[in-house]
């Protein structure tokens, strides 16, 4: 299955966001975080956004009202088959049962865009060739997709610490909203 998008928009340090004909496969980070800034709209841009059935059931526990809210383009899927690649990074990267699942689709339908906030399943996903992208790369291609403006990611990025469960270093993200304001 393959989902048709039309850009390739890029982040600020001009790494490509997505480009055509991506599959785009969620873990349950983005979900929830994007839910907590009342921002889960911004995945709408995707068309269909895939969430394994582990993923769904984590979403479902801690954040039910965020599936409904983005029932229009989340579509949960059964894992069938599973990678050996994917095997052999789990104990490697200490991943949870939703980023494996997430990583075996990915693997599966070959050109795909993960999203996810963990950082071990970010750095498995670079070990198996795969794109992966967060809640903040998420909110500031809001502002180049049009569909957010500036200052509205700039206060939803100083809001993260106070509003959201994302763990992220205040200096990171201190250094990334500099980068957005910088930005022309």
């Amino acid at each position: 299955m393959r989902l048709a998008n039309s850009f390739c928009a890029k982040t600020l340090n001009g790494v490509c966001m997505a480009a055509t004909e991506r599959l785009v496969v969620a873990d349950a980070g983005p979900l929830i975080h994007l839910d907590e800034l009342a921002s889960l709209g911004l995945l709408a841009d995707f068309g269909t956004v895939i969430v394994p059935d582990a993923v769904w059931r984590e979403v479902e526990r801690h954040r039910p009202d965020a599936l409904l809210v983005a029932a229009r383009f989340l579509q949960r899927q059964t894992v069938s088959g599973s990678s050996p690649l994917v095997h052999a990074l789990v104990p490697l990267y200490t991943l949870h049962v939703g980023e494996q699942e997430a990583l075996h689709l990915c693997m599966k339908h070959g050109d795909s865009l993960l999203l996810t906030d963990d950082t071990a399943a970010r750095l498995a996903a670079k070990s198996l060739g795969i794109s992966a992208h967060g809640t903040v790369g998420l909110l500031i291609r809001s502002i180049r997709r049009q569909t957010r403006s500036k200052p509205e990611v700039l206060a939803l990025m100083r809001e993260i610490p106070s509003r959201t469960s994302l763990h992220i270093r205040w200096s990171l993200l201190r250094s990334l909203i500099a980068e957005v304001e910088a930005a022309s």
